[in-house]
């Protein structure tokens, strides 16, 4: 970490990571492209499931931060009574959040669904979907707290192994389930939710029989076990802004429907196959963040400030030439990404242009992005959450409905590029905040550096 090339110390780190979160993104696009095949409503259904199921992964992954982070903090102070008991009681809320979603699951779908829109198959194709996916969701649960045990002793390529596992039994079953073949009953879209759960449940039993195997310097113990709040409250001290932070989407994702569905449900459907797409530019940035953040926070640490400030300045390099490759893409090739999906003609002509709008926002994405990490590595969270209750909230939704008033859907998506615009400037502001508070006193004096900070 403090001696290795930055270069190739960052590429090192990231590439195992990128490779998983495109394997994830693959898995995404590949459900909605078999759906797409029974008709477009169930294209539809499966899209305005996406709010909830997001929800329901911020849950998990938001406790796996907090997790994460007491538990390497407990080993790296040789507090291996504290770091059993962390994993122990991350064990006990995952069980928390299948039963919550379970509960979700059997009352809240309907509901939800109707909420959204009253035509009756894309009701009853959505409550099948979202109701498999909440009440087998402890697979999920499984999966992501497990990880997060590997990935707080360093191994991080047993979750690679784990994700991408779960991804291809997934993209394997989609069809079968989904069509019948091999003599199975033709299941329609509770065969893609099916698929879905079955990839999380082997894939989080595989991560519990390598963390029982290979984890060794956790041990679980469950005998006798009673919650500790303390260690809850201090997991979920870190875990709630990343919570908070990826329920905004959620949030986000649930009012564009809304303002997309007054137009016609295809809109929403265009909006739900732009989300799946622009997961494969996204996710390889997310992989690279993930990638930084160890390098960033170790180098802050060691008071190296050329290391720190070399590692931004490629990830926000690597990011934006990620993300002038993603502008291409949409510019270029927006039909011949649509007919992936089955598109009707009546999609292609609302979802060619609203690819091409919302590209511009790459264009500036990049950058924002690594920025939001940047302040997360060093212990500013807060500014990322600004940043993201600004772009999303603030300033996304309120424009995107303003532009609806014109009668025009394709204007609409124009709301996408002006607020990465926002989010441009005020990442910048916090930028130079956090340069001249914390950056720029590195390595002047130990002390001195985390007073400013």
């Amino acid at each position: 970490m403090g001696v290795m090339p930055v270069n190739r110390l960052l590429i090192t780190m990231s590439l195992p990571m990128m490779a998983s979160m495109l394997v994830q993104a693959l898995y995404n696009v590949v459900d909605s492209i078999f759906v797409s095949r029974i008709d477009e409503n169930a294209l539809t259904a499966v899209s305005l499931a996406f709010p909830l199921q997001s929800l329901m992964i911020a849950l998990g992954t938001g406790t796996g931060v907090g997790i994460n982070a007491l538990l390497s903090k407990s080993l790296g102070e040789k507090d291996f009574e504290k770091a059993d008991k962390t994993a122990v009681n991350g064990v006990f809320l995952a069980v928390v959040s299948f039963v919550i979603f379970l509960l979700v699951g059997i009352f809240v779908t309907g509901p939800f669904y109707t909420s959204q829109t009253d035509d009756a198959q894309i009701v009853a194709y959505g409550k099948q979907y979202l109701a498999i996916v909440c009440c087998f969701s402890f697979g999920l649960y499984s999966q992501l707290i497990f990880e997060r045990l590997l990935q707080s002793t360093g191994k991080t390529f047993y979750t690679m192994i784990i994700q991408g596992t779960g991804a291809i039994i997934n993209i394997i079953l989609d069809p079968v389930l989904i069509f019948g073949y091999f003599g199975l009953p033709k299941m329609g879209v509770a065969g893609a939710a099916i698929a879905t759960v079955i990839g999380q449940i082997i894939a989080g039993a595989i991560a519990i029989v390598i963390n029982d195997k290979k984890n060794t310097e956790i041990k679980l113990h469950f005998k006798e076990f009673r919650p500790d709040f303390s260690i809850i409250k201090q997991i979920y001290q870190v875990g709630i802004p990343s919570i908070i932070m990826q329920a905004i989407g959620s949030v986000m994702t649930y009012g564009m429907n809304q303002i997309l569905l007054a137009f016609t449900s295809t809109a929403a459907a265009v909006f739900g196959v732009y989300f799946k797409l622009q997961s494969f530019i996204f996710m390889p940035i997310f992989g690279l963040n993930n990638g930084m953040v160890p390098i960033v926070a170790y180098n802050y640490g060691a008071g190296k400030k050329d290391r720190l400030i070399k590692t931004v300045k490629l990830s926000i390099l690597y990011a934006m030439c990620l993300m002038i490759i993603g502008f291409l893409v949409f510019q270029i090739f927006p039909v011949q990404l649509f007919e992936l999906f089955d598109a009707s003609e009546t999609m292609l002509v609302i979802g060619v242009p609203a690819l091409r709008t919302i590209s511009y926002s790459f264009l500036l994405a990049g950058f924002c992005i690594i920025c939001g990490t940047m302040f997360q590595a060093l212990g500013n969270g807060v500014y990322s959450m600004v940043v993201s209750i600004a772009r999303q909230l603030v300033v996304l939704l309120p424009v995107a409905y303003l532009l609806s008033l014109t009668g025009d859907v394709a204007y609409v998506w124009w709301a996408f590029p002006i607020a990465e615009l926002m989010s441009l400037g005020v990442s910048v502001f916090f930028v130079v905040r956090i340069y001249h508070k914390v950056i720029k006193h590195i390595g002047e004096n130990r002390g001195d550096s985390y007073a400013a900070h």
